[in-house]
């Protein structure tokens, strides 16, 4: 846990497939510090994207999310990633296939594992096919390059944005009203 003015901050490390994504959308959650994306949860140290897509360094794509207890909860934000990507599907999310797109929750804390499998256990029932996401204790992050920081903000007509993301991020922020 972090204190920076005012706020009482904690960090989340989740995978829901591309971390352009889930960035898009949770960047639109009152109570969203910050996010970085990058990597985590493989065997090399400082992999790059181009390592990552070839599918051999065991990473996942991440969303490091650093939050305001205070405004949003990690039991919210955790029914809030059970929601944005479909955590039935084993190693892909859409089109995007490979182990780096696996539904995936890195803990933090003890209380963060106990949490992520409450609520593992909680959303099942809004789902026909079993959930397998991972949850995994953090151990080392590695943010991504500097493109990938932002990605759908700063490249809103790229085509990846358009058929794929934007209508994601409509999808949620049209369900929250």
């Amino acid at each position: 846990m972090l204190f920076l003015r005012g706020y009482i901050m904690n960090i989340a490390t989740l995978g829901a497939g591309c971390f352009w994504c889930i960035e898009a959308i949770l960047l639109n959650v009152p109570g969203v510090i910050s996010i970085d994306v990058g990597y985590t949860g493989g065997n090399i140290d400082n992999p790059t994207y181009k390592m990552i897509c070839e599918g051999n360094t065991g990473h996942a794509e991440v969303a490091q999310i650093t939050f305001d207890n205070q405004q949003l909860t990690y039991e919210d934000l955790l029914l809030i990633f059970f929601e944005i990507h479909d955590p039935t599907t084993l190693n892909r999310q859409g089109n995007d296939v490979g182990t780096q797109y696996r539904s995936s929750i890195f803990y933090h804390t003890a209380e963060q594992k106990e949490l992520a499998k409450d609520m593992l256990n909680k959303s099942q029932s809004a789902f026909n096919n079993k959930i397998v996401t991972e949850i995994t204790a953090f151990e080392k992050f590695y943010i991504a390059e500097d493109y990938h920081q932002n990605y759908y903000n700063n490249n809103k007509n790229a085509a990846y944005c358009t058929f794929v993301i934007r209508p994601k991020l409509e999808k949620y922020l049209n369900g929250k009203k």
